[in-house]
């Protein structure tokens, strides 16, 4: 008897690409987690709205018209009949892991479990760059520095040169004595 394979193959790409910056929060629409957690978007919606006190507004929010038209802008949402006629909810990082509490089916959770991973991944190459970005600014900090003690230095430079050319008459210093 073959041993059924119940693991989800869905490339880390396609889910990176369901992830949007909205009010600054990472976030994915409810059609494409209906989609990926295989019930239809308004299934998902029901169970969001028979659970309401399980998403709070860091978990999950519904979309005004002017982000609906930053999506469209951006070809996230090819238009707005693929909406559905409904305003959409966006859920974020712990809104998706809530969802699979809720809809409690076995692909919704190892769905959620791999979205949930790849937020993390995300937060930890925002860190890194966090880092690197600091560790370039500290060194564009020393090398400004470093060049203004540079033209400083060539300033001098051309200044003593300026004078080796252009020798100046010297009042002499001393005694003056007379020839008689």
């Amino acid at each position: 008897m073959k041993k059924k394979q119940t693991d989800l193959i869905i490339p880390d790409e396609v889910l990176i690409n369901k992830i949007y910056y909205l009010r600054k929060q990472k976030v994915m629409l409810d059609r494409d987690l209906a989609e990926l957690y295989g019930v239809p978007a308004r299934r998902l919606r029901e169970q969001v709205k028979r659970n309401h006190d399980n998403f709070p507004t860091n978990f999950m929010f519904q979309l005004t018209e002017a982000e609906i038209e930053t999506l469209l802008a951006h070809k996230a949402i090819p238009s707005r009949r693929n909406l559905g006629g409904n305003m959409p909810y966006v859920f974020t990082e712990h809104g998706v892991l809530m969802l699979a509490n809720v809809l409690r089916s076995e692909q919704a959770i190892k769905v959620s479990i791999k979205i949930i991973e790849i937020f993390v991944r995300l937060r930890e190459m925002l860190a890194d760059n966090t880092m690197l970005r600091k560790a370039i600014e500290s060194l564009e900090k020393k090398t400004d520095n470093n060049t203004k003690n540079i033209e400083l230095v060539f300033q001098y430079i051309d200044r003593l040169l300026e004078e080796k050319n252009n020798p100046t008459e010297r009042a002499s210093v001393g005694y003056k004595l007379s020839k008689k």
